[in-house]
């Protein structure tokens, strides 16, 4: 596998390396200990997909709070979506920076979002299904998430939003959180 650092630290795009053959190819999409190596989170816990039958529709912006908040692996397995993370994490070097990636079913392309991340996509493509690999297991309780337009990211998703659940339309305007000097340079 292929690690490629993105913009925001801790989070990377990780592409498959092909084995090619008469048959078509062959790649691993997971290693544990390929992972582990490059410092990301190894742990597997949970595995889910999603399915959205219309082009523009969108999820998120979603994490968890700590101390349930994961880890994930997203690869888009059918259609296409626009991908975005937002660093949350206080002390880092990129807190409340977002970015956005194009991941599609036929780049194999899966996006490594660390623990500390608001993850969410819009679908590009009907049909569109993606798949997760969570570092903890879902807590209803620690769910917590950003509205797709809030003011303090102002981010251009690429379409009108077509579908959009009525849950992640109504999260609060963002408040960042106090950050003390001792917990930046912990």
């Amino acid at each position: 596998m292929l690690f490629t650092a993105t913009r925001l630290a801790d989070a990377y795009l990780v592409d498959i390396e092909r084995l090619p053959d008469e048959r078509g190819f062959f790649a691993r999409s997971w290693c544990r200990e390929e992972f582990a190596a490059h410092g990301l989170a190894a742990e597997l816990a949970q595995c889910s997909l999603s399915l959205s039958p219309r082009r523009g529709t969108l999820r998120g912006m979603h994490f968890q709070r700590a101390p349930y908040d994961e880890a994930k692996l997203v690869r888009c397995t059918a259609g296409a979506i626009w991908d975005v993370i937002i660093d949350l994490r206080p002390a880092s070097p990129t807190f409340q920076e977002w970015q956005g990636f194009a991941l599609t079913a036929a780049s194999h392309r899966s996006l490594y979002v660390p623990p500390g991340f608001a993850h969410g996509f819009q679908t590009l493509r009907n049909d569109t299904e993606v798949a997760y690999q969570m570092s903890a297991a879902y807590v209803p309780e620690a769910a917590a998430g950003l509205r797709h337009d809030d003011p303090a990211f102002a981010i251009p998703w690429p379409l009108p939003v077509s579908v959009i659940s009525a849950r992640d339309r109504a999260w609060p305007d963002y408040t960042a959180p106090e950050i003390r000097p001792s917990a930046r340079f912990a």
